[in-house]
Formats: structure tokens, C-alpha cells, sequence
């Protein structure tokens, strides 16, 4: 039988991912999986901003330098850590259903949400998408920064004393804490951040070993990932930068496109929205970030980068 070697970062939330997607692989292709996990940079850095030290490409880098060498096959990323460019020699072969792409708000007090966190109340969170769009949504809120795996996230809302954390509901979902999100913030409020809740399947590109893996690609989901990241390449985009995109393909074959970029504070946010065929949806990500560009993107960007000291 042949054996597929996964790549995975070692956090509980990757390996649960990736052991979904082996599971996959084996019941439906017939292909035994030996999963590799690695620890990647953005996981060892636990204690600063990933803008400042690499920004997304930390949480794979590792995983594709192992594709490259040869010492694994395939590689499961949570599409959300992908850098907008793929290395030489690499590709995505599937882009698997997705999970809720939803925001998640997790409080100390059950039941509660975001309109109703009282004034002023201290809330947690890694992401600069979520700490813009906070901020545009609800000014009063202090933004407390956040890094960590989800269990630790969590944990700070005691030992921080915080009134709730944000955290994608893909990952709650899949690491069985779904029972602690209190609200799935809709779209209109939070703009998820561009692939989240998709899996992206990596491997060597025309590796002949790894072609049966397109198998799992729902094309759907490959879809609106591909709209979403053909965005965030537009804007040369990264962790630093405060940019969302979602894509979702109706029952008639149509895909609708949001597309934001916000200053850090949430007082300027450049929106675009399109209805095209799915098939036409990388060319609409494209055309949203040209004419975010065009609509003073392009000088809020250069604002972004000179903040940052780039």
C-alpha cells in the first residue's frame, strides 16, 4: 500500500486537522498516512508580534521546506497561516469543505455577546483584521493582544482578567469547545479573515505520488479560497495588515465576494463586493484589490507599513 507522509505543525488544533484529513485519505483513497509533525517558527515564538519576525510564512515554513526535501508528501495548513505567495516547486492539491469561516466570541460570562459586553470591557485577540474591525464596531472595547494555542486563549480570560476573547469557530469546533462560544459573529459584523476555516492540502507540484489527493478538493471551497487569496495577493498582503476577505458559492453557481482593508484604528474601512460566476472568482478577488488600491488603499497601505517600520 502506499504511504503518504503529512506534514503538520504540533499544536493540538493542527494535529486534530490533519488526523481528519489522514482519516480521509485512508478510508477514501486507500492510501496509509504517517503523520510528521513539526514545530514550526511561529510556534516557537510565542512571546512577540509574527508582523515583526515574518509574519504568516512562520507557521509553514517548516512544513514546506519539508515537502522540498523530499522528507514528507503532503502538508495540511490552516489556509488562514498561508502566506499570498507559494514557493517554486509547491502546490496546493486540495482545498477541502470548509468549517464555519465565522469569528467566535468566547466570554467569561455565558451567554453574552458582543452588543451586550459592557462598556469598556477588555477583550482578547492576536489578529489585526479582529482588532480593527473591534474597534470600527465598538470603539470603547480594550483590545488586550493575544497569543497562544486555543486552550490557552481561553485560559487568559481568568488569568487576565479578561470579558471575552475572539477566536475563529473553525478551530473551537474542531477541538471540541464549541460549547464555549457564546456568539458566531456574522460576516456583517467581523469579516472572516481570508481561507479561515479551510484546510489547504500542500504538496510538490506534479508529484505523481500525491494527484490522488485532489480527490478530497470540494469545489466550493476551492472556489472561494482561491477568490480570497488572489485578494490578499493584490494587496501583498500579511499578519501586519488589517485586510479580510470571504467568498461563498450559492446553490446557482454564483460566488459573492467581501472584500475589506481598515486603518488599525477601524475609522477607514475601503470595502468592495462582487457577484461572478465561481469561476471567475480569483479574477474578482484581483479586481477587488485593484480597486481598493485605486480607492486609497494603496496610501493606506504605505501608512500601514510605515507603522510597522517597513
Amino acid at each position: 500500500m502506499t504511504r503518504l507522509r503529512l506534514a503538520t505543525r504540533s499544536s493540538d488544533l493542527a494535529l486534530a486537522q490533519s488526523r481528519a484529513i489522514a482519516a480521509r485519505i485512508e478510508s477514501e483513497l486507500g492510501l496509509a498516512v504517517e503523520l510528521v509533525p513539526l514545530k514550526t517558527s511561529g510556534d516557537r515564538l510565542q512571546d512577540v508580534s509574527l508582523a515583526k519576525v515574518g509574519g504568516k510564512g512562520l507557521f509553514v515554513k517548516e512544513l514546506e521546506e519539508a515537502l522540498l526535501e523530499g522528507r514528507a508528501d503532503i502538508a495540511v495548513h490552516s489556509a488562514k497561516d498561508l502566506p499570498a505567495e507559494t514557493p517554486p516547486g509547491l502546490a496546493f492539491v486540495a482545498f477541502p469543505e470548509r468549517a464555519d469561516p465565522r469569528d467566535a466570541l468566547v466570554p467569561r460570562e455565558e451567554g453574552a455577546t458582543l452588543a451586550s459586553l459592557r462598556q469598556g470591557a477588555r477583550v482578547g485577540t492576536g489578529s489585526v483584521r479582529r482588532t480593527a474591525l473591534l474597534r470600527a464596531h465598538r470603539p470603547d472595547l480594550e483590545i488586550v493582544p493575544l497569543r497562544g494555542n486555543v486552550p490557552t486563549r481561553i485560559a487568559k480570560i481568568e488569568s487576565e482578567g479578561l470579558d471575552a476573547v475572539l477566536l475563529a469557530c473553525a478551530g473551537l469546533d474542531r477541538l471540541g469547545f464549541a460549547d464555549r462560544i457564546s456568539e458566531r459573529l456574522s460576516p456583517d459584523v467581523l469579516l472572516p479573515a481570508v481561507g479561515q476555516g479551510t484546510l489547504a492540502i500542500e504538496a510538490r507540484d506534479g508529484d505523481p505520488k500525491t494527484r490522488v489527493v485532489a480527490k478530497l478538493a470540494c469545489e466550493r471551497a476551492t472556489a472561494s479560497a482561491r477568490a480570497e487569496r488572489a485578494f490578499l495577493a493584490g494587496l501583498a498582503g500579511d499578519c501586519s495588515v488589517p485586510l479580510a476577505a470571504f467568498a461563498d458559492v450559492g446553490a446557482d453557481g454564483m460566488l459573492h465576494l467581501r472584500a475589506l482593508l481598515t486603518s488599525l484604528d477601524g475609522r477607514r474601512v475601503l470595502r468592495q463586493e462582487a457577484r461572478v460566476p465561481a469561476a471567475e472568482g480569483e479574477a474578482a478577488g484581483a479586481a477587488a484589490a485593484a480597486a481598493i488600491l485605486a480607492d486609497g488603499g494603496a496610501a493606506l497601505l504605505a501608512e500601514l507599513r510605515a507603522a510597522d517600520g517597513r
